[in-house]
């Protein structure tokens, strides 16, 4: 499987169990930044941050070792860099 398929496919698993709540897009895709939006109704003062790592877990279940290194809060969520990771 190719990274980018690796990287849909972790999006929909991350959306299939947290959406509504919180949903997750891809935005881009360079040779090693992967720039996800997340939107939603989430509460904000607990837990808001734990689904940037759910989904940083997911992609390491699917083979990408990743590391957030950028969390750009928004009025409707915020928008997170993960950087690949030897892959």
């Amino acid at each position: 499987m190719f990274v980018i398929e690796k990287i849909l496919a972790s999006i929909e698993e991350f959306n299939k169990y947290r959406s509504p709540e919180a949903n997750a897009r891809l935005i881009s895709f360079d040779k090693s930044i992967i720039k996800i939006e997340f939107t939603g109704p989430f509460c904000r003062t607990c837990g808001f941050y734990d689904y940037f790592d759910d989904l940083r877990i997911i992609f390491e279940e699917m083979g990408l070792k990743t590391e957030i290194t950028l969390i750009e809060e928004t009025e409707d969520g915020a928008i997170v860099d993960f950087k690949l990771k030897n892959t």
